[in-house]
């Protein structure tokens, strides 16, 4: 029969193993890079015979997406091996590769540690070096239920139990077997960079009524360089965590005790805050929205109408006032819907932006809160555009080009996708295709490129998520819009058109940073603390070599101060380096020595955090410096703002 393998075809013989047919048609780097196959669709074992309807197959490299996942879940067998040939009588649940990495469960007498970690890698190494091939067997579910039933294996004969059909699936390397549904890489000689990364326990099924397991975490690529540089970029956000450089900056604290999931701003973490806040009521005043408030709590029967309650209640904090229930907003809408129903609208008035930077409040499990990133009280910078149907395209891309500008000013990449309605969801067929080709068509005629995420809509419409890329190249979920012809009839929104006949308008949900405080979190993460200078708490800290320049550098602050600028003055009768120092920890853009000399010539020494020094300066030049420096996100984002 005819095979297509890499553009070519290639006869092949009935019988014919997926690795023959490959080893004949690649040459011997690629076919040593080569884990599985694609045929039709789906992923196979190369050791099994090429299926006799096959017209293609597609291999699948160690560096590839599909790869690396299939190294990873080989990995993890391999691990598992490991553990039971060092520790004999231990569980193996489950161990799947997961993103970066993968995990492997363990149910043992005690609960492992990173100590255990070097025994476990010099075993894998063993098995590796033997090169055991993964071979694949189909039993019956009977057969397979009494094989891990005599080896102890609980959890195994559990999951068998629950498998469909009548017959499983098992994997041996060596002289481990695991139920599992592959496929595998050829043999464990295939991998050649591994590392165990850290330890966790985790309840059998998530369940807490279930065994406590012991999870190690690990991961494997294809090289030893590219290991090492995705080790390099562990060690690198580590230095990077936003929850550490937010003590050492001083900027934010948690209070877990008193406040679980919510922040306490401190004065330098609120000025970054309010920075960025003060920039965003800026710009959306510029591009015609206007700024609104609504309160935080509504009565039930609002949610109910909205559909928030029957879909979104798992999320939200209820309170009663005077016998009567309400709750506590999660989202800003509603607020924004009594808003523009407050008064008679013309189709002139359209389209009308709501903006609010609008505090919520979700509530979110205790397990998966993690700093900044995920809390339960936050900050949108939240809009509702209400528009006619013709107009909808247009504010789509307005929102658009709103992302570009900010994440250019920012300096971050991203990526977009089209969600579409979920299972759960309200609203008729006809608006959700409506609401979904107006996104699509906005996205191609912005012209950008995207991908469509089936069934991860919001409960009442479609959205564009938007995927922010930071410096290590790790994605963030931050921008949203969505459309939705859904509430605006719930509310009974309407305009009167020019026909003279109401209309019902359209509503665009949408939030561009997103939650102030995980933005703020992953910007701290991505520029490493070192703010830009237009955001930074303190833009310049004047440092005295003694005592004798005080006067001076109080004179300087305050010139400074009035010319815009954050300073403040380091007095301390400290070693002038170990100020330094101490200013460079503190990630200050600008540092401003002062000396006798300085002080005769009435100007300071400017230093970068960076350790550059760019010599003497007037306070005039400091200031013009400094403003300059602001200014320039600003015009390389194509955006013009002015700093009062």
């Amino acid at each position: 029969m005819n095979v297509r393998i890499e553009g070519q075809e290639h006869q092949v013989v009935e019988g014919t193993t997926c690795a023959q047919a490959l080893k004949e048609a690649l040459s011997g780097k690629k076919f040593k890079n080569a884990l599985a196959v694609f045929c039709g669709g789906a992923m196979l074992d190369l050791a099994v015979p090429v299926p006799a309807d096959c017209a293609e197959l597609v291999p699948v490299y160690a560096d590839s997406s599909e790869g690396l996942a299939l190294l990873r879940h080989s990995a993890a067998h391999v691990m598992a091996a490991a553990v039971k040939r060092l520790f004999p009588g231990v569980k193996v649940p489950i161990g799947p590769s997961i993103e970066n990495g993968f995990y492997y469960d363990f149910d043992a007498p005690r609960a492992f540690t990173p100590d255990d970690f070097p025994a476990i890698e010099a075993e894998m190494k063993k098995i590796v070096s033997e090169a055991a091939p993964f071979e694949r067997t189909v039993v019956s579910k009977k057969e397979a239920a009494e094989l891990f039933a005599g080896m102890g294996e609980t959890y195994k004969v559990e999951i068998i139990n629950e498998l469909p059909g009548d017959t499983a699936t098992l994997y041996r390397c060596g002289d481990f077997i695991d139920l599992c549904r592959g496929p595998h890489i050829p043999d464990t000689g295939r991998i050649k960079a591994f590392k165990l990364l850290s330890v966790a326990g985790a309840y059998w099924r998530g369940d807490e009524k279930n065994p406590m397991l012991s999870r190690i975490y690990a991961t494997a690529f294809q090289d030893e360089k590219a290991l090492s540089a995705y080790l390099f970029r562990l060690e690198e956000a580590k230095r990077r965590d936003h929850r550490k450089l937010g003590r050492e900056l001083d900027l934010f604290d948690f209070h877990e005790d008193v406040a679980p999931g919510m922040v306490f701003w401190h004065p330098k973490g609120m000025l970054v805050r309010t920075i960025i806040e003060d920039f965003l009521r800026k710009e959306h005043l510029k591009r015609g929205y206007e700024i609104v408030q609504g309160p935080q709590l509504l009565r039930r029967e609002l949610w109910e109408k909205s559909g928030h309650y029957d879909n979104y209640r798992e999320n939200m904090y209820f309170t009663v006032i005077d016998d009567d229930n309400y709750g506590i907003k999660p989202m800003n809408c509603l607020a924004h819907m009594l808003i523009f129903g407050s008064a008679v609208r013309s189709y002139r008035d359209l389209p009308v932006r709501y903006f609010e930077l609008g505090v919520v409040h979700r509530h979110e499990k205790s397990g998966v809160m993690h700093g900044l990133l995920r809390v339960r009280q936050f900050t949108q910078d939240d809009a509702h555009i209400i528009c006619r149907p013709d107009q909808l395209e247009d504010e789509i891309i307005g929102v658009m080009q709103l992302i570009r500008d900010l994440f250019a000013l920012f300096e971050f990449d991203y990526k977009i996708a089209v969600s579409t309605r979920p299972a759960k969801s309200i609203g008729s067929d006809e608006d959700w295709e409506r609401a979904t080709n107006a996104l699509i068509k906005a996205v191609e005629r912005a012209g950008l490129p995207y991908v469509v995420n089936e069934g991860d809509g919001a409960f009442y419409g479609p959205k564009i998520d938007v995927r922010l890329t930071d410096s290590l190249g790790r994605e963030w979920q931050c921008s949203t819009i969505q459309c939705d012809f859904t509430l605006p009839v719930r509310f009974d929104l309407g305009y009167i058109g020019a026909d003279g006949e109401r209309h019902r308008p359209v509503m665009v949900h949408r939030a561009i940073l997103g939650s102030l405080e995980r933005f703020i979190g992953v910007f701290i993460e991505h520029c490493a603390g070192a703010f830009p200078a237009w955001v930074a708490p303190v833009q310049a800290r004047i440092l005295t070599v003694t005592d004798a320049q005080a006067e001076w550098a109080a004179q300087a602050r305050a010139f400074l101060a009035e010319s815009g600028i954050r300073a403040e003055a380091d007095l301390r009768n400290e070693k002038l380096g170990y100020k330094v120092r101490e200013a460079q920890v503190q990630k200050i853009p600008y540092i401003l020595v002062i000396g006798d000399k300085e002080v005769e010539a009435r100007g300071v020494n400017v230093r970068l955090r960076s350790g550059e020094n760019l010599g003497f300066k007037s306070l005039d030049e400091v200031a013009s410096l400094i403003k300059a420096d602001c200014e320039t996100p600003f015009k390389r984002g194509g955006m013009r703002y002015t700093f009062s």
